[in-house]
């Protein structure tokens, strides 16, 4: 019964993107800031969105990562710089204790701008991060 299955709430697992100044493009990385090894990690991520008076969407892309250490950070995908300007979705999922997290994180269109940027740990650059 669904009542009978636990809820666990994801915290301390984020995406940070990070522009790259020579080829206008943004690198994505994977954060992990908890204090264990998550594995068997499935990333979905498209992008959607108007922009200049064009809908814009993007394919479903997938990703999957073995294992991401402890306080550490992932590249898994390189951003066209248009795709920046429309809402940016990743659905996240992985396992920890014989236990399936999941965790959707959306990038809402103009989010991705340098007058958001902040420092990002593990990365050790500018960019936008969600945690």
């Amino acid at each position: 019964m669904k009542k009978d299955i636990p809820i666990h709430s994801v915290t301390d697992i984020g995406i940070a993107i990070i522009p790259l100044e020579i080829d206008q493009v943004y690198e994505v990385y994977l954060i992990n800031k908890k204090n264990r090894v998550i594995r068997n990690i499935i990333i979905c991520s498209k992008s959607y969105g108007e922009w200049e008076g064009k809908k814009i969407e993007t394919a479903t892309t997938r990703y999957f990562l073995d294992y991401l250490g402890n306080e550490n950070a992932q590249k898994f995908e390189i951003m066209e710089s248009n795709l920046a300007k429309v809402a940016n979705e990743y659905w996240i999922s992985f396992s920890l204790d014989n236990y399936l997290y999941d965790r959707k994180i959306v990038f809402v269109q103009g989010s991705i701008d340098q007058m958001n940027f902040s420092f990002v740990p593990y990365v050790e650059q500018k960019g936008v991060i969600i945690i």
